[in-house]
């Protein structure tokens, strides 16, 4: 959440972020309202209590037709302060039910606009020509059944659409991708997490995943847990409630999980192969740093991105996500997007966002800097999401016999092979 003092200082930066990301602007001047209410209702409680304490003292000295009129006045303190904190308690909790609506403010930087506003900032690699070399590609998902490494159809009869096996060889490509990227994390400093799946609702909504996400949320009702879309969510939660020591920081976890996903809002799209599914694994980078530092933090976490999709040898760029297309938590996002030779665009396939202090808040996550204890930055990084890496690999990577060429910094968590083989039917 946004800091309450900010919103009271300068309510037009606040509403300008509100229309940036195309959400009710009206839900500002609504706050304000239901702030004044809680602080004038605090003021009043406290001036009230502070009476009873007062009166409290002077009826054991009083005499007796003195005492009369004080114990009136007491026992209407009584009703006034039961009243008081009643209306202070209300005007508490609305404050709190707005502000949790509110998302983060946008960065100044980010184009405004829908998904179709990005604006591009690199562009690396080379794109084949697939002509020029003689044949035509293959999309994933041929490359998957002629290499024995992907099996929807029976993903679908066992669980469902947008389910899959990776099998043989795709099983070890898995394997392969989550073993090379913690190499590459731990090696940046990252303490390697392996995390719980299932999640508390304090951390789901305290990530700001229950309020725009929502319909994309499993959640288990019997048990009230939720399944997590992301390992984000309890790589943010881990150090919920707590003041973490300035000397600390940064702390950067890269933790690995599985992702479930409803996909509600993704009816009828990428409806073919792995692209978009409803369970996958994936391994994310997670940074807690002091808030003058999380811009810096940002750049670093898309370098480690860009290095990991050079270590592929992908063809991909980098867009400046718009405000329209942030998410709730987020200030400023950049995705990487990979070049899919038979969708003929790029696709994401990584995504950091700079959460400044927005989770912190909700989940009481501190910092003490000397005397001062204050909320820290959070932010988040993809390194590899499996099944979109494991689509980039086959079809960019495709040789004229569906074969494909593995990545050199893939080999060695592959046996040594340097390319996958058609399998015999």
């Amino acid at each position: 959440m946004i800091d309450l003092r900010l919103l009271r200082e300068d309510p037009d930066r606040v509403r300008a972020s509100q229309r940036a990301r195309g959400e009710d602007v009206a839900l500002v001047d609504s706050l304000l309202s239901a702030d004044e209410r809680r602080r004038s209702s605090g003021v009043r409680f406290d001036e009230l209590r502070a009476e009873q304490k007062s009166l409290g003292k002077l009826i054991p000295k009083a005499s007796a037709d003195e005492k009369a009129e004080l114990l009136k006045r007491a026992e209407q303190l009584k009703a006034d302060v039961k009243a008081a904190d009643s209306e202070r308690d209300a005007a508490d909790a609305e404050t709190q039910r707005l502000l949790v609506q509110l998302g983060n403010l946008v960065h100044p930087e980010v184009p405004v606009g829908g998904e179709e506003d990005f604006v591009t900032l690199e562009t690396h690699g080379t794109i084949r020509d697939f002509g020029a070399e003689g044949f035509e590609p293959k999309d994933h998902l041929e490359l998957g059944s002629i290499l024995g490494a992907i099996d929807v159809e029976r993903g679908a009869k066992v669980s469902g659409s947008r389910f899959y096996f990776l099998t043989g060889v795709g099983a070890l490509l898995e394997l392969a991708l989550v073993n090379a990227a913690i190499a590459q994390a731990t090696a940046a400093g990252f303490t390697p997490m392996l995390t719980p799946a299932l999640v508390r609702p304090q951390s789901m909504a305290g990530t700001g995943f229950l309020g725009q996400a929502a319909q994309d949320v499993y959640h288990l009702d019997k048990d009230d847990l939720y399944l997590v879309g992301t390992s984000e969510v309890p790589l943010a939660a881990y150090h919920m409630d707590e003041i973490i020591d300035g000397d600390r920081l940064p702390l950067r976890y890269a933790g690995f999980s599985p992702c479930f996903r409803r996909e509600a809002g993704s009816h009828g799209k990428d409806t073919r192969g792995i692209f978009r599914v409803h369970q996958f694994d994936k391994v994310e980078m997670f940074s807690y740093v002091a808030p003058e530092d999380s811009q810096a933090e940002h750049q670093r976490l898309l370098a480690w991105e860009k290095q990991w999709l050079n270590s592929l040898e992908l063809p991909y760029r980098v867009i400046d996500v718009a405000s329209g297309d942030l998410g709730a938590s987020a200030s400023r996002k950049f995705d990487c997007e990979a070049w899919i030779p038979t969708q003929g665009k790029y696709r994401e396939l990584t995504s950091t966002s700079d959460c400044t202090e927005f989770q912190s808040r909700r989940l009481s996550i501190r910092v003490r800097d000397g005397k001062q204890v204050k909320p820290l930055a959070t932010l988040n990084g993809t390194l590899c999401a499996v099944p979109r890496t494991i689509v980039a690999i086959l079809e960019n990577h495709q040789q004229s016999d569906g074969s494909v060429r593995v990545p050199e910094v893939l080999r060695p968590y592959l046996g040594g092979r340097e390319v996958l083989e058609p399998v015999a039917k």
